[in-house]
């Protein structure tokens, strides 16, 4: 157990007897009222948003987790399969952790899982992602007009939305928070 002072944004507490990602930690000194922490917390397994203040000297239980680049190796039911580069050990991490980044997740990619005490409890895919373009309708001449976008699909049979000018077989980099095209790969 530590102090609540030695509390730092971005630590993992187990609180309330769930883990939650603390955001913002601010010591605060009211007039001639006692000082205590105003706390933002993000549970790590349902999102939701706690506020909490805690008293200086109140204990809290800060949670030992360690995060590590894993290689994505393939899918399982529910579960995507990463490997440890380091000792070649495998691990079946839920779908949900990866959120709607899920879906661009291609073999052989470097993600990013948080553990806790051997339960997974963090995911992150790359930022971005180069992805082929697997179909789209080609281009007509005459459809110039600024902005225009058209479907496609790519590798991993996820359908988005690219410029006119890109074709079939040429990679594209895609953001996987949003799913918006970014860039054409030469």
């Amino acid at each position: 157990m530590a102090k609540a002072s030695e509390v730092k944004s971005g630590n993992i507490l187990r609180f309330n007897g769930e883990l939650v990602s603390v955001e913002e930690y601010i010591h605060r000194t009211p007039g001639n009222l006692r000082a205590f922490y105003q706390a933002r917390m993000r549970n790590v397994k349902t999102g939701k948003l706690v506020e909490y203040r805690f008293r200086v000297d109140e204990s809290v239980e800060i949670a030992r987790v360690e995060t590590s680049d894993y290689q994505y190796l393939y899918e399982d039911g529910d579960f995507f399969v990463v490997m440890d580069n380091n000792t070649y050990e495998q691990f079946n991490i839920p779908k949900f952790l990866f959120g709607d980044s899920a879906r661009f997740l291609k073999e052989g990619m470097t993600v990013i899982i948080a553990f806790e005490s051997d339960e997974p409890i963090m995911a992150e895919a790359p930022k971005s992602v180069e992805l082929e373009i697997t179909y789209t309708e080609p281009a007509v001449k005459g459809d110039t007009s600024t902005n225009a976008l058209k479907k496609a699909t790519v590798e991993t049979g996820v359908e988005i939305m690219v410029p006119l000018f890109i074709n079939q077989g040429e990679k594209v980099r895609v953001d996987t928070q949003t799913g918006n095209y970014i860039e054409r790969v030469k």
